[in-house]
Formats: structure tokens, sequence, C-alpha cells
């Protein structure tokens, strides 16, 4: 959409400045996806001739048939774009539809001729020319001025809908009646009309979507929660849509936000548009800054809003409440002692968050260098050592010190992290003090400067594996994710923040079944079952030196142990998860590397 002044001297100094998320993604960590998506649109895609009868079929079923006002604010666009745009509507298997145009003054007299012709041929189609260049957020209201729709849709006017677009909001709508807010997923389209760059979304995100607006298009509002707020503001332009949505998301219930997980949009990347390079706009991202800062106000949130450096998204940084809750860090042991005390060293030495108390629990360590090690740091008045004799058993040492501990806050960390982060501690209990936050997890870096954790990513049956795995340090990951705040199902205890009172409302650990293995993702399964919101945060850094204590699981007990394990996990959880609600199905769920599911 146009942008109201010329800013091509700011914006190509951004365009030499910034990279491009997506491209960076798959031309570095994605080399086959073009061909891996072009088999999956063969497979599971939308296609016309196959599928139309069936939505046919559906769509006869409905109790109800609501209209949908479809809004598209116009300027000067590429006329067989402006063209393709409003066919697209046409198109629609679903016909209870209105495209409610407003043409900004546009002063190309193909766009009047091409209005015309539009609402001369179909009287869905309705034309509001203004006199005066307002800008987007004034066109978008002009047209939702003429909208009699109970539920309105976004269109730019050189974008998109799939054939079946309104069908699914139709079906959605049928299937949730108290749907508030309906987004899809969505994927670029070249100026050649290849498609490409797919955007398979989570399901709603509250801590993702206040890194950015992946929601995007194609999203579907209540006209009535529009107009209780207001409708689009002009001091938002370039993010009145983010702000629009941020103003509505406050006022609703987020469980009434449903993702269609379909791809339902086609972005054009035309020059200068948003979808060839987000970083290209610079004012919208300015705009959307201020968008979310304004939200932080409204919600009485202590924060400040900061753009994540080289990519298009915004961290919130919250305030450590005051008087700085009490923080006590468990770290189970047994011996290693170098491994220990380069742990234990990393926290004392680089943690900013001062207010915190150490339980070591000493799982029967035989050495005399860990024996001289604990009694020398023992005189350090934050730390105190606790015993637990018998077999290794990572719950039970843990539900054992919860039982000794002080602070209303509860860290878990295993010993062979190593602290990078100095404000790793206050990001998380920032986080964690959230009332409905529940687990907080860190980002956790192996020693090879590969991604070790970043969330957890919940197969269909029961088991879990690390998003983003392997990929290098400096990785933006899938749509930037590596670098931004969200929910995920599950997150490790290797580095994990919580209430105190939280832990022990859900049972903690399941110290009889799941002794070594899975723990952490049971716990964080119970906390969301209970109603509250997993978290990973990258603010938060630390080296994991996986298994360096434990070792791996390769002799044949262990093995089987873990076997057992992986079996309770799956009894427990695997009626209860269709699907992870924070990783596409459209993707590789065993692998938790974003790739596409071809098979």
């Amino acid at each position: 959409m146009h942008q109201g002044k010329d800013n091509r001297d700011e914006r190509a100094r951004f365009q030499r400045q910034a990279l491009s998320v997506l491209s960076n993604w798959y031309r570095e960590q994605k080399p086959d996806v073009g061909r891996e998506y072009a088999l999956w649109q063969a497979k599971y895609d939308f296609q016309p001739r196959r599928d139309t009868p069936k939505y046919v079929a559906a769509l006869s079923g409905l109790s109800g048939r609501p209209l949908i006002s479809i809004l598209m604010p116009v300027y000067n666009p590429v006329p067989d774009d402006l063209r393709r745009a409003i066919l697209s509507v046409e198109s629609q298997i679903y016909t209870d539809w209105e495209l409610c145009i407003a043409d900004d003054a546009s002063t190309d007299e193909r766009v009047r001729e091409i209005l015309n012709a539009a609402a001369a041929r179909d009287s869905r189609i309705k034309v509001i020319y203004r006199t005066r260049n307002g800008h987007i957020s004034e066109a978008t209201n002009s047209a939702f001025s003429i909208a009699r729709g109970d539920y309105i849709g976004l269109l730019d006017h050189d974008d998109a809908l799939r054939e079946n677009a309104l069908a699914e909001i139709a079906l959605a709508l049928d299937a949730n009646p108290a749907a508030e807010i309906i987004y899809s997923d969505e994927d670029k389209i070249s100026e050649t009309g290849k498609r490409y760059e797919p955007h398979f979304k989570p399901d709603f995100s509250p801590d993702l979507f206040l890194s950015g607006n992946y929601l995007n298009h194609f999203i579907v509002h209540r006209s009535d929660n529009i107009r209780k707020v207001g409708g689009w503001r002009s001091a938002f332009d370039g993010a009145q849509d983010y702000d629009l949505n941020l103003r509505i998301i406050e006022t609703i219930d987020r469980r009434n936000i449903v993702h269609i997980r379909k791809i339902l949009y086609h972005w054009r990347a035309a020059l200068h548009s948003m979808a060839r390079d987000p970083n290209d706009k610079s004012y919208a991202r300015a705009a959307a800054l201020r968008a979310l800062q304004d939200h932080l106000v409204r919600s009485g949130t202590e924060g400040q809003v900061e753009e994540v450096a080289g990519l298009p998204y915004f961290r919130v940084r919250r305030q450590v409440p005051q008087p700085a809750p009490l923080v006590s860090i468990i770290v189970p042991t047994r011996d290693m002692v170098s491994v220990l005390r380069t742990c234990i060293g990393s926290v004392l030495e680089k943690t900013t968050y001062r207010n915190y108390e150490i339980l070591i629990v000493d799982n029967d360590s035989c050495e005399k260098e860990t024996f001289a090690y604990l009694d020398e740091i023992s005189a350090d008045p934050r730390i105190r050592v606790v015993k637990y004799p018998g077999p290794f058993n990572y719950s039970a040492m843990n539900n054992s010190a919860m039982r000794e501990v002080r602070g209303s806050l509860v860290c878990l960390l295993n010993n062979d992290t190593e602290v990078i982060e100095p404000g790793w501690l206050d990001e998380m209990v920032s986080q964690a003090v959230r009332p409905e936050i529940g687990c907080v997890g860190a980002k956790l870096i192996y020693a090879d400067e590969t991604i070790q954790h970043a969330g957890v990513v919940i197969h269909p049956s029961g088991t879990a594996v690390h998003a983003h795995s392997r990929s290098p340090r400096e990785a933006h990951g899938y749509f930037g994710r590596l670098y931004v705040c969200q929910n995920y199902s599950a997150v490790t205890a290797a580095c994990l923040v919580m209430r105190t009172d939280l832990f022990h409302e859900v049972g903690g650990f399941d110290e009889e079944h799941l002794a070594v293995a899975f723990n952490d993702v049971d716990l964080c399964l119970k906390v969301r079952e209970a109603g509250y919101l997993n978290l990973y945060t990258p603010f938060a850094v630390l080296y994991h030196h996986e298994s360096l204590s434990r070792g791996y699981d390769v002799t044949p007990e262990k093995r089987e142990r873990a076997l057992k394990e992986v079996s309770a996990l799956h009894r427990r959880w695997r009626g209860k998860l269709q699907h992870d609600p924070y990783y596409s199905p459209h993707f590789t769920a065993d692998l938790g590397d974003f790739s596409i599911r071809v098979s």
C-alpha cells in the first residue's frame, strides 16, 4: 500500500542494512524448500477441480450463511495486479460476500476504469471514491463505512485470495460460533506468478504476537469489534492492522481466535512490498513499535519495546518486580566437579540478578575433589548442599529439593550448563512472574555453537523433539523464531524458571514413571493443561554441555529405561494432543526443524 510520503532515502538505507528473514532462512537452511513446497502443493494444497465439489457439499450444510465483507483500500496499484485481486474475490466458492473498495484519490485514470467495470459487472462490488488522499487507515475506514457484513476481511489491492478462502471462513464460523478473529496461513507470489516462502503459522501464540504481527493475512474480524475500538488509526499507518489487532485482542477471549491451517492468501512480492523485504518499509516498523508500546500502556504492563537487531521483530523488555523475588536455583549433580565448577562459577560471576539461592543436590558423589569443592562453596551463604542418596532419579532429586526451597520462584538448572548472557535470570524472572505464564525456558547452545534448545515440539504420538536443534547459533530460524519470545507446548528443564507454587500445584515431576527423560515435557504439559502458557525466550542464553555428567543412553539398561519413559509419556498424552498448537502439522513433526512435510 502507499505510504503517504516519500521515504526513498530512509527505505534505501534499511534495504542496504537489513536482511530478508525468509530469504536467509530458505537459502541457508532449506536449499530444497522450493521443491518441497511444490510437492506439498501437489499433495496437500487446494486443487480447484478436485476439491471444489467437496466445498460445495460442505457449504450446503451450513446452519447459516454469514455475509463477509472484504475491505480493499486502493491507491495507484499496478492495474493488472488490481484486476487479479478483484478477480480472486469474484472467484470465491462461497458466494455470500461483498467487496468494499475505497479508492484513496488515485491519480492513475486506469484505476477508476477498472473499478467502475468491476462494480458494473457484479452488484456485490461496491466502490467509494475519496476526494482527498488520506492514506491507508482513512481509506480502510472509508471501505468499512459501506460494509454491511457481520464479518470483515482485509485484502490488499495487489494480493490475492485462494478460491476456497471464504468457504473456509464460513465453515470455521459454523464450527466456532463464538469466533472473534480468524486467520490463516499464507505464502508469497512473485511477479511471474510463482508461489514461494509459505508461512505455516502456529495457532494463536500471545507472546509471538507481541514480537510482531504474524497474523498478517488472511484475517477476519467481527465487524462489531472493529466498531467498538474505533476502527483504524491514522497515527499508526504502516502498522494500522497490527494496532487494530492489538486493541481488539485486548477485549476478547483469546480462545476465540481461530487459526485455519491452510494457505488462503497470496502476498504479492511487488517492488517495495513488505512481502519482498520485511525490513523495507522502515516507517511501518516504527509504527508497529509505537502500536506495541501503546498496547503495553493500555494493559498496564511495565516494560519497554525494543527492536530485534537486523530483524523486523520486537522484544518486550519487561521489568522485574521490586523488590526482586527470591529465586531458588536447583542444581542436581554427582561428581564431575570440573563441570559443576563451571556451572556454579558462571552463575556466581556472570549473573546480574542478585536475589537468589543455590541448592546443590548431591547424588552420592564419591570423589575427594567433589567433597572439597562442595565444602568450599558452602561457605557462601547463598549456597546449600542437600543430599539425595540412591539411584539417579532426576525427578525425585528435584522434587526432594523443592521441599527445601525458600524462593517464590524456582530455577531448575543442569550442572552441565554455563551462563553466557549476564541478564539471563532477569529475563526469565520477568517472564515467570506473569500470572498467565507457566514454565519459562532459555536458549541453550552446544559447545560447537549450534542450537541445543529453543523450545520443544510435541509429536502427535506424545514424544518430543527440540525445535531448530543443531541450527547455527546465529541462525534466524523459521520466520525469525530463534530470535523472538514465543509460546511452546514445552521447554527443557535444563534451564527452566517457574513459580514455586505452580510446581506444587501440578504435582511436580513424575518420579515413578519419568525418572530421567521427558519429565520436563510432562511437567510443561501438565502446566499447559492447567491453563498456563509456556514460554521460550531467546534473551536468556546459556551453554549446555549436554549429558556430560549423566552420559548418554547407550547401555542396554539405559536404553530399556529410555524406551519405558517414552512409552509412559506416549500413554499419558497421546489422546490429548491431536497436534502441537505451536508447530504446524504441515511440518515434519519428528524432526522439529520446520521442514515441510511431503510424505
